[in-house]
């Protein structure tokens, strides 16, 4: 490789690196802890258990659970209604707020037991650790722009792996793969250290760093689905207004949905006038059984008001692309063996990036070193040729 070809990728790879390093250490410290979410997430918060039932106790519907949990906050209104039957069996998980319309900032959480009917949590609508390092993760609490900003850094991440690629290929045909000079100068060593990590993370890392950038386009792709196959769905409702007083009831709509998808469980469920809902419906979003397709959600909607199936629809391709890349970039689908493989590579890449900054730090310093040398014997030529010609 010319001479001229090996420095242009030498500076594509120092400036591409530089400009993203700060954001891709915040990056890999937050995504850390995020990695074993559910077991934090157990370990900070008190252990909700739900209740054992004696046999012949009465088995209580979903609607009498949710007026049960309506009524521990008289005056609101439903918005989501959610299930995670993997980690949390037997609780349904409530999300009310003054309105349908109301920010996320006014929602209110409400955890029930489905086989007792009881209130099992009503917690405060705050941030916690976990909340704390998810959002600094997604978008740094900038919202949309946030968003998008980390995924431009991703993109120049991953240009930056690409470019340490290419540079990489020349030095090993000089010297043995994996090689560490522990004798030479601490830059080489760590030079070495830095190459070395950089290529056995390789794959983890242009994964993660791929499945991020398109991870943060999902608002987008929502805002892009509910203009376009979410609004066709509901085009015979459009001219509607909102639903008013008592709704149908949640256990048929349930009902309705499963039948409509054999082989697959409700996760989630929107009310009308939510985000992800219409003003006339229930948005019953359903989830495969197994780890990989329960990341593959189908919508459903549901009159609200006959409880009657109205449209049921696979999600466009964008959207499956995005819901199917989340898990390969937390690495949540192959369960404690691959979270922790997960976070070993985390850790490997944060070494990396903090190595790469101290490189550039020590160059820009043997350097400066370098120019002060060459600036010191300028200097001392100039003065003996003075002393010279006084003499003379």
């Amino acid at each position: 490789m010319k001479a001229t070809i090996i420095r242009t990728w030498f500076n594509i790879h120092k400036w591409t690196s530089l400009v993203c390093t700060a954001f891709l250490l915040m990056l890999c410290f937050t995504g850390l802890p995020l990695i074993f979410y559910e077991e934090i997430d157990h370990l900070l918060e008190d252990e909700v258990e739900v209740s054992a039932v004696t046999a012949g106790a009465p088995k209580y519907s979903k609607d009498m659970v949710l007026q049960n949990a309506m009524n521990e906050l008289p005056g609101k209104e439903v918005k989501y209604i959610f299930w995670d039957k993997k980690d949390h069996p037997g609780q349904m998980f409530v999300t009310l707020a003054d309105s349908s319309e109301a920010p996320i900032e006014a929602d209110h959480y409400i955890t029930m037991d489905e086989r007792t009917a009881k209130v099992l949590e009503a917690a405060p609508n705050e941030l916690d650790f976990m909340l704390i390092m998810y959002y600094l993760h997604v978008d740094m609490f900038a919202g949309l722009p946030g968003k998008l900003f980390l995924g431009f850094m991703g993109l120049l991440f991953i240009v930056a792996i690409i470019s340490g690629v290419i540079l990489y290929g020349p030095i090993m045909k000089r010297f043995d793969f994996g090689m560490v000079r522990t004798e030479k100068s601490s830059r080489l060593k760590w030079l070495d250290l830095h190459n070395l990590l950089g290529i056995v993370t390789l794959a983890w890392a242009s994964i993660v760093g791929l499945t991020g950038v398109i991870n943060t386009l999902a608002d987008p792709a929502l805002d892009m689905w509910r203009s376009s196959e979410l609004a066709d769905m509901v085009s015979a409702y459009k001219d509607k207004p909102k639903v008013e007083g008592t709704l149908s009831s949640l256990d048929v709509a349930l009902s309705k949905a499963e039948e409509a998808a054999p082989g697959m469980e409700v996760s989630f469920v929107a009310y009308p006038g939510t985000l992800y809902s219409s003003k006339h419906h229930y948005a019953v979003y359903l989830v495969g059984t197994s780890p990989l397709t329960s990341r593959i959600i189908k919508p459903a909607l549901i009159d609200a008001k006959t409880g009657e199936l109205t449209d049921i629809r696979d999600l466009p391709w964008y959207l499956k692309t995005i819901l199917i890349s989340q898990p390969f970039h937390f690495g949540d689908y192959g369960g404690m063996p691959m979270k922790i493989l997960w976070a070993i590579f985390d850790i490997a890449t944060i070494i990396v990036l903090i190595s790469g900054l101290y490189l550039w730090i020590a160059r820009r310093k043997a350097k400066a070193e370098q120019l002060a040398r060459l600036i010191a014997s300028s200097e001392s030529l100039t003065l003996s040729t003075v002393q010279e010609d006084v003499v003379q």
